[in-house]
């Protein structure tokens, strides 16, 4: 009998959770207490998370998009207002804006880091600006403080969706430095993952105590609260709020991701920097500026690397090439086509392409390949040769593609 044949090689997952025993165990221990709705583990991870991002008041939901919603509703964002953010990121961050009513105004961003541009911003100011909604691009620190301090009688909503474990270059977390409120999610591509699941945070009392109202329905006891001790009482709606909570299951997974985010944050820069020195040199590619900074702005979160590819200098296009590692069992992904190129922003609003230069530029260009604290030494060299055997060679376009198509 001949040697039995090497099998294919699992693929590797964009975005893949690093969930070990003490999340599973946790589940588990949730799911005989009998209580597996919003209760005493969400309490938990409020709390500890709180402490975690140095804020005073944390309302856990079941989305980031949740917790974006409920920081604009709970600010009294409606019909008529304006909210100015970026065209670089998810949609769910200009789609809350149109949730409440309101309009998204989108100042462009800085080719640095991806994040929106403060100059923009402040030629975007008018009677009807009502919040400014900055992002933490793929981990990087908006310039919030300065946005603070130039417009200081506004809210400014933080989508720090990528962002948890980012410090400022004064050590404060990604909540701090002026925001009024912070969004995280826990998504399952995320550094900190719940599955699904959000976090806002923030060290106002009363805009807390609305937003976790508002997060069930607008009543004003939730229901761990009306039955955890097993007397009936009396509940009253006082908003027509939304269904936004988060459960205990999914806070069971979040307690123990938050107690390795440190040690999971260390792994992932020892990812960053082995992409680094693999990519640096290869034709048709550009390793955005922020990612080789060193952190002299501040501690990037390291949630995605993206590399920024000249698709005439390499003769193929993104989706060939994300075609190609996916065919070679490397997941991708592209963050992110710009909002306002979106069919809906386009037709409720005009916008056509060269409305926001650098934003376009970068989401033209950008493609963001496995990040993960799971990932092997392994996995990671193999992610490295399949990106440097595609991106090498001949750079006749006709040679090169006929070299992807295989």
């Amino acid at each position: 009998m001949g040697a039995a044949q090497a099998g294919p090689e699992k693929p590797i997952v964009f975005g893949a959770p690093d969930l070990q025993d003490d999340e599973i165990a946790e589940v588990i221990d949730t799911l005989k207490s009998g209580w597996i709705g919003t209760g005493p583990k969400t309490k938990r991870f409020e709390s500890e998370f709180a402490e975690y991002v140095a804020a005073d008041h944390a309302v856990a939901t079941n989305s980031g998009t949740a917790a974006l919603h409920l920081a604009l509703n709970a600010l009294g964002v409606g019909p008529g207002d304006e909210v100015i953010t970026s065209p670089l990121t998810f949609v769910a961050t200009a789609n809350v804006i149109e949730h409440c009513g309101a309009r998204p105004v989108f100042a462009d961003v800085s080719l640095f880091d991806g994040n929106i541009d403060p100059d923009r911003i402040d030629e975007l100011i008018t009677a009807h600006t009502k919040a400014i909604l900055p992002v933490h691009y793929a981990g990087a620190l908006a310039p919030v403080g300065r946005i603070h301090e130039r417009h200081p009688e506004l809210p400014i909503v933080v989508d720090a969706a990528h962002a948890v474990e980012g410090r400022y270059a004064d050590g404060s977390s990604s909540a701090a430095n002026g925001a009024t409120c912070t969004a995280y999610s826990f998504y399952v591509t995320k550094n900190l993952v719940t599955g699904e699941g959000g976090m806002l945070v923030t060290n106002h009392e009363d805009l807390a105590e609305v937003a976790r109202a508002r997060s069930l329905h607008g009543l004003d006891n939730d229901a761990w609260s009306r039955y955890s001790s097993g007397g009936y009482k009396e509940y009253d709606m006082r908003y027509p709020g939304f269904k936004y909570n988060m459960t205990d299951l999914q806070a069971s997974l979040g307690i123990h991701q938050l107690k390795r985010l440190e040690s999971a944050f260390d792994r992932r820069v020892e990812i960053w920097h082995t992409y680094n020195d693999a990519f640096r040199s290869l034709p048709g590619v550009r390793i955005p500026p922020v990612a080789l900074s060193e952190d002299r702005h501040g501690r990037h979160a390291r949630h995605l690397y993206a590399l920024w590819l000249d698709w005439r200098e390499l003769g193929f296009g993104r989706r060939e090439f994300m075609t190609a590692m996916r065919d070679r069992g490397v997941g991708t992904g592209w963050h992110f086509k710009a909002v306002h190129l979106h069919s809906f922003y386009r037709q409720k609003y005009g916008y056509e392409s060269g409305c926001f230069p650098w934003s376009e530029s970068i989401a033209e260009r950008t493609v963001s390949i496995p990040l993960s604290s799971a990932l092997t030494d392994a996995q990671v060299d193999r992610i490295v040769r399949t990106v440097t055997d595609l991106l090498t060679g001949t750079r006749n376009g006709k040679r090169r593609r006929r070299r992807l198509d295989r």
